[in-house]
C-alpha cells in the first residue's frame, strides 16, 4: 500500500481512501456471493430446480446490476458528483436488500430481493474505479485497482465461511439478516470520512464546474467501443467472468452433492483455500502487470493469458479427484492463475479511454462481465446440469465443471490477442488525446 500511494499527493489520505474502498468492496462481494453457499439449503427449503438456483444466484442480480451500471457511471463522471456519497447510498441500499432476502417466503420474493441487491451494488465499482484512477498515478494504477479488487476474493472467502457457519448454526434466513445489516453502518463511515478530490475545497468545486464536460454518452461509448483492444479486453473479461461465477456457484454445490460436505464445511475449506488463492492471484496479477508492463505495455495482460491456459489441466484433475481434501488442494493453483486478470484488465481499460470516460469504461466492462458472467454463468451451468441429470444423476455437476474447466482457454486466447494491440493503441491515445469543449460554470453540466 505504501508503494502504491507513495508517489501520490496526500499519501495518508490516499491510503485511507483505498482501505475504505477495499472494505466496501469486501461487503459488496459478501452480500453478492453468500447466496452461493446458501443455495443448496434454500433449494431444499423452497423446492427449487437447478435452473431456478442459477436464475436466483445469477441473472436476477446481474440484469439490474448491469443495466443501471452505465447511467450511474455517467452520473459519476460529472465533475460535480460526490463519488464517495454515491457509493455510500448504494452500500446502504444493497445491505438492506440483502437482509430482506432472509424474509422471503417463496422463490418470487427471493428473486425480487436479489434484484434489489443488484440495484444497490450497481453504484459501487464504476465510481470507485474512477476515484482510484484520479488518486493514483498511472504507473501504479494496476496495483491500486488490484488492491481494490482484493475485495472479490476476500469477500467471497468471508461470504463462504460466514454464510456456511451461520446456515449450520441458525439457518439461511438468519444468515442473510446477520450479514446484511452491518453494511448500513459502514455506509455512514463512507459518507462522512471519504472525500472526493474534485470537491476537496471551494476552489476545487469551481475548477470542476469549469472543467471539460463529461463526454456525451454516445460519444463516450463510441470512444470506448472504437478501440479494438478494448473490445478484445471485453471478450476476455466477459469469458473469464462467465467461468468464474459459474464455477464458484456450482463448485460449492458439487462439494455438497458429490462429496457429502455440509454448507459449513464447504464454506470453511473451499472458502478458505479459494479465498487465499484468489487474494494471492489478484495481488500477483497486479504486481506482474506493473513490473513487466513498465518494460513493455503489452505484457500487462501476459500473466492472465498464460495463467488461464495453465489452469485448465489442473482444474480437470481437481474435479476428478475422489476425495474432497485432494480436490480442494488441486483447485488452489488454478484459483491463483485464474485471478491474475482483475487488476490488469481494469488498468488496461482505464488507459484505453479518455479521462472523462473512465467510469463509463469501467461500467461498460462491468456490464458485459456481469450480464454474461454473473447473469448467464450460473444459469447456463444450472440448465446444463438439469439437461444431463437423467444421464449422470447426482454426478451431473461434476461433468458440467469438466466443461467449464476446458473453456478456460477462451479468455486466455482473448487476453493474448488484446495484449498484442496494447502498445499500438496506448501510443496512439497518448499522441492524440481526446479533447472536448469547456462548459461555462453558469451553464452547469448535463
Amino acid at each position: 500500500m505504501a508503494t502504491i500511494a507513495g508517489s501520490a499527493p496526500g499519501t495518508r489520505s490516499v491510503r485511507v481512501t483505498l482501505w475504505i474502498l477495499l472494505i466496501v468492496y469486501v461487503f459488496n462481494f459478501i452480500d453478492r456471493q453468500i447466496v452461493n453457499i446458501l443455495a443448496e439449503p434454500i433449494a431444499r427449503d423452497l423446492d427449487l430446480s437447478d435452473t431456478q438456483i442459477g436464475l436466483m444466484t445469477g441473472l436476477a442480480f446481474a440484469l439490474f446490476y448491469t443495466v443501471l451500471g452505465i447511467p450511474i457511471a455517467r452520473f459519476a463522471d460529472r465533475g460535480t458528483t460526490s463519488r464517495p456519497k454515491l457509493i455510500a447510498i448504494s452500500l446502504a441500499v444493497w445491505s438492506l436488500m440483502t437482509a430482506l432476502c432472509g424474509l422471503a417466503q417463496n422463490f418470487v420474493q427471493l428473486l425480487l430481493a436479489r434484484i434489489g441487491v443488484g440495484v444497490g451494488e450497481a453504484g459501487c465499482t464504476p465510481p470507485a474505479h474512477s476515484l482510484i484512477s484520479d488518486l493514483v498515478p498511472p504507473e501504479k494504477r494496476s496495483s491500486a485497482l488490484a488492491f481494490y479488487s482484493l475485495g472479490i476474493p476476500v469477500g467471497t472467502l468471508m461470504g463462504m465461511i460466514i454464510g456456511g457457519t451461520l446456515v449450520d448454526w441458525f439457518g439461511w434466513r438468519e444468515a442473510f439478516l446477520i450479514v446484511g445489516l452491518p453494511g448500513i453502518a459502514l455506509a455512514l463511515v463512507v459518507w462522512f470520512v471519504l472525500k472526493d478530490p474534485r470537491q476537496a475545497d471551494a476552489q476545487a468545486v469551481l475548477r470542476a464546474q469549469s472543467q471539460p464536460a463529461a463526454l456525451p454518452l454516445k460519444e463516450a461509448l463510441r470512444e470506448v467501443m472504437g478501440s479494438r483492444a478494448f473490445v478484445l479486453l471485453l471478450c476476455a473479461g466477459s469469458a473469464a467472468s462467465f467461468l468464474a461465477y459459474g464455477k464458484t456457484t456450482w463448485t460449492t454445490i458439487f462439494f455438497q452433492r458429490t462429496h457429502d460436505m455440509t454448507p459449513g464445511q464447504v464454506g470453511l475449506w473451499f472458502g478458505l483455500l479459494g479465498g487465499v488463492g484468489g487474494i494471492l492471484g489478484t495481488w500477483l496479477g497486479g504486481y506482474l502487470a506493473d513490473r513487466f508492463g513498465a518494460k513493455n505495455r503489452r505484457h500487462v495482460l501476459s500473466a492472465p493469458a498464460i495463467g488461464m491456459a495453465l489452469a485448465v489441466p489442473l482444474a480437470l484433475l481437481a474435479y476428478q479427484a475422489s476425495s474432497w481434501p485432494m480436490a480442494l488442494i488441486l483447485l488452489f493453483v488454478p484459483t491463483v492463475f485464474n485471478s491474475f486478470y482483475y487488476g490488469p484488465t481494469y488498468s488496461a481499460a482505464q488507459g484505453l479511454v479518455p479521462l472523462r470516460a473512465r467510469a463509463i469504461a469501467a461500467a461498460t466492462l462491468l456490464f458485459f462481465q456481469n450480464l454474461i458472467g454473473l447473469g448467464l454463468g450460473p444459469l447456463f451451468f444450472g440448465m446444463l446440469s438439469d439437461w444431463i441429470q437423467p444421464i449422470y444423476g447426482a454426478e451431473s455437476v461434476r461433468y458440467v465443471l469438466y466443461g467449464a474447466a476446458c473453456l478456460g482457454l477462451v479468455p486466455a486466447f482473448f487476453f493474448w490477442r488484446c495484449g498484442l494491440r496494447l502498445n499500438e493503441e496506448l501510443d496512439r491515445k497518448d499522441l492524440n488525446p481526446v479533447t472536448v469543449p469547456v462548459v461555462p460554470a453558469s451553464r452547469g453540466q448535463s
